[in-house]
């Protein structure tokens, strides 16, 4: 074995001893979703150079890449040195060797929560009801209200009849001033099993007086039992009273402190974030909105349910320190008390006041310094295609170019170029685009080296040819790339496929055993 790979036994030995892991699947989403390690951190090739500075921050954090022998490693080895990270190692064998070493395979996307959450049901016997007994709760008009644990997004799509939209991190705070009586019941739900079981033992734990219950199998458990869902519904939680935020707010505290949350400052902060030896994310809980209206400098957006369900994807560097921060004692301490539990040092920045949130706008992701590219109008580009010669290559996600795109454009995905480029017909010239043009930007280099033609960038991206008013396509009318970029999930949408939905669940029921096998996770639950 040369010192450039790092073996299964390496990776294992680091996860048991809470050493920093940064464990790269340089695939794409729907290849990963097909197996993985557990704390495997899922950033594409296609788009690296977009996503690694904040999910990997520190540039000396050792880094081992993977893939199942597509060729992808390499490339992405060359460009994270590039950018100037200086440990940065391949898996020995791959994927493969993983497998072959004993090394457990876990399928679907954010494993690390989902198994979490089978594990503290398991454990908590949270409690739950059947999609049936919730519909004869809500047909008899009993005193009950419904909380959709999940984004507003998601909620919109499908909900459950009456419920309203508190995704996971608001359930502690908003929950008694959505059900002041202590006797109405309470059901959680999300799409499927995690969020539910989590913002439902999240009640439990905080002590309300109500009767709480998961509804079991979220959204696809009503799906299953051959009930309707709504859609497009806009309910949302509303401002919480004084006295409602003072209860609360003991409630959020006594559970972290059981769950063994840390206590941080300010002070504190600015020491973490100057050491050169460890990685600290700086994550804010609360919703989008208030974020926007003023944050922390240097803070990423990060509401509260959706970072427990989907911690891989922000914090990809297992073992790393993480600081959470709102404005009402709350949030970040129930989201904490989860991430503890995850097995995360996690911190809670308690001396905080209302001049630290001196930041405005919306979190922007840190990305390399743009490559310099000649930029046309969508007007310039209309022009060249009405007189031939041009081939317009898009390089959005694949969901976005099937809803629309510019006629003629082929979807391309960045990390498989070279196969693209042999199915779109020769041109004289080539224009990129996506949605911003920020992913296409990467590809112009790339793109020149592969055909030796005049490249040109799209100004501000598709969304230039959209306020233009220009005419626009749909479907999958020009793939170059195979649509991997995204895994479908079994419970996303409304046509789903029973089949598909059920398995899923059984999927996460066999997730304990899983863990077990695995033996790295260093979950407790409380």
């Amino acid at each position: 074995m040369t010192t450039h790979t790092r073996s299964f036994a390496d990776i294992r030995a680091a996860l048991l001893a809470h050493d920093e892991v940064a464990l790269v699947d340089v695939r794409e989403e729907a290849p990963f979703a097909e197996g993985h390690p557990l704390f495997a951190a899922n950033i594409p090739l296609s788009k690296l150079e977009l996503e690694v500075l904040s999910r990997i921050p520190r540039r000396d954090t050792a880094i081992t890449l993977y893939d199942n022998g597509e060729g992808l490693v390499q490339p992405a080895l060359s460009r994270l040195i590039e950018l100037g990270y200086s440990d940065v190692k391949v898996l020995e064998d791959g994927l493969q060797g993983w497998r072959d070493a004993g090394g457990e395979l876990f399928i679907d996307v954010n494993v690390p929560s989902k198994a979490f959450g089978e594990l503290v049901e398991h454990h908590r016997h949270t409690p739950s009801l059947a999609a049936e007994d919730v519909k004869q709760l809500l047909d008899s008009k009993a005193d009950v209200v419904v909380l959709d644990a999940r984004r507003f997004d998601e909620y919109q799509t499908m909900s459950i009849p009456t419920g309203v939209s508190v995704p996971g991190a608001e359930l502690v705070l908003r929950a008694r001033e959505l059900a002041p009586d202590p006797k109405t019941r309470i059901i959680v739900n999300c799409a499927g099993r995690t969020r539910s079981i989590i913002g439902t033992q999240s009640l439990v734990n905080a002590g309300l007086p109500n009767p709480v219950s998961a509804l079991r199998n979220g959204t696809i458990g009503w799906l299953l039992a051959g009930q309707t869902p709504d859609h497009g519904q806009a309910r949302r939680f509303p401002a919480v009273s004084d006295t409602t935020l003072e209860v609360a707010r003991a409630d959020g505290r006594k559970v972290a402190d059981t769950a063994g949350v840390k206590r941080g400052t300010r002070r504190d902060l600015h020491t973490w974030q100057s050491e050169l030896t460890r990685t600290t994310y700086l994550f804010d809980v609360r919703t989008p909105e208030e974020f926007e209206a003023g944050h922390l400098p240097g803070a990423r957006s990060t509401p509260g349910g959706q970072l427990v369900q989907e911690t891989d994807h922000y914090a990809s560097v297992r073992g790393a320190r993480i600081a959470l921060v709102d404005d009402d004692g709350v949030r970040a301490n129930m989201s904490a008390s989860w991430l503890a539990q995850l097995g995360w040092e996690v911190f809670v920045l308690d001396d905080l006041t209302p001049r630290d949130f001196s930041e405005t706008g919306p979190w922007i992701a840190p990305i390399p310094t743009p490559w310099q590219a000649e930029e046309i109008s969508a007007d310039t580009l209309r022009q060249w295609q009405q007189h031939g010669g041009v081939a317009v290559l898009d390089f959005t996600a694949s969901a976005n170019y099937v809803k629309q795109h510019i006629p003629g454009a082929w979807w391309t995905l960045r990390a498989d170029l070279s196969n693209a480029l042999r199915k779109i017909p020769a041109a004289d010239r080539y224009v990129l685009t996506c949605g911003s043009s920020k992913l296409a930007r990467l590809a112009v280099p790339e793109v020149e080296a592969l055909t030796g033609k005049p490249v040109f960038l799209l100004r501000d991206g598709t969304a230039s040819w959209i306020a233009a008013g220009f005419e626009r396509e749909s479907g999958e009318t020009h793939l170059a790339s195979p649509r991997i970029d995204r895994y479908r999930r079994p419970y996303e949408g409304t046509d789903a496929p029973r089949e598909a939905m059920q398995a899923y669940l059984d999927w996460e029921f066999g997730l304990i055993e899983q863990l077990g096998r695995d033996g790295t996770h260093g979950f407790h639950v409380i």
